[in-house]
């Protein structure tokens, strides 16, 4: 028998999807832009093309930009609408059953992973750091560690009782969380690329 579940109106949660969908949609509609302008002007420059190591174009043009056949940000202008929906269907009072909790954290591990992928080629492969693409990576990762730890806490995962509890205590330190995520991808950037050289 599953745990019974709890925290079935997680306002707090709502909010920050609602928000963190909001801002990786335009991210992604930003970046789709800039590739139809790319395909109408060939050889020109995308508009967040500040310098050859804060750039959009070579991100966009490179083979992982389209890792699936079509440019990456179509994966955002579809997938951020899932957060927004969610986050205004709680506010609603809607409550979910398990598996579309499931669902949707299997689509935001997905969108996490791929982006530790994206994050990994661009520093240490492209040599490049996207102004959108950072955006994204902002409000991805702390989307993920929040949808995460709320379906543990709330028993919509099998967890023993002690993950639920560390999940739950956990909850509070999600920007905190990303704060040293954020940490941790500048310092790895900076290793590579010099950052503050290349900007000072």
């Amino acid at each position: 028998m599953p745990p019974q579940q709890t925290h079935t109106r997680p306002l707090a949660l709502a909010i920050w999807l609602i928000i963190a969908g909001a801002i990786g949609w335009w991210a992604a509609f930003s970046l789709t832009a800039e590739r139809f302008h790319l395909l109408q002007n060939p050889g020109s420059t995308a508009s967040c093309d500040f310098s050859p190591l804060v750039q959009c174009t070579a991100n966009l043009a490179s083979w992982q930009g389209s890792v699936f056949g079509f440019p990456n940000p179509i994966l955002g202008l579809a997938g951020w609408v899932a957060p927004i929906v969610v986050g205004f269907a709680i506010l609603a009072h809607a409550r979910f059953a398990r598996w579309f909790w499931w669902l949707f954290e299997l689509g935001l591990t997905f969108a996490f992973v791929f982006v530790i992928w994206l994050i990994g080629q661009s520093i240490y492969v492209l040599g490049t750091l996207c102004p959108w693409c950072m955006v994204t990576w902002v409000v991805t990762i702390p989307t993920y560690y929040a949808v995460t730890l709320h379906v543990l806490r709330a028993g919509l995962l099998p967890a023993p009782p002690a993950i639920r509890r560390g999940a739950e205590a956990l909850m509070g330190w999600v920007p905190l969380l990303a704060i040293v995520s954020y940490a941790i991808i500048a310092v790895l950037a900076q290793l590579r690329l010099d950052v503050l050289g290349a900007l000072f």
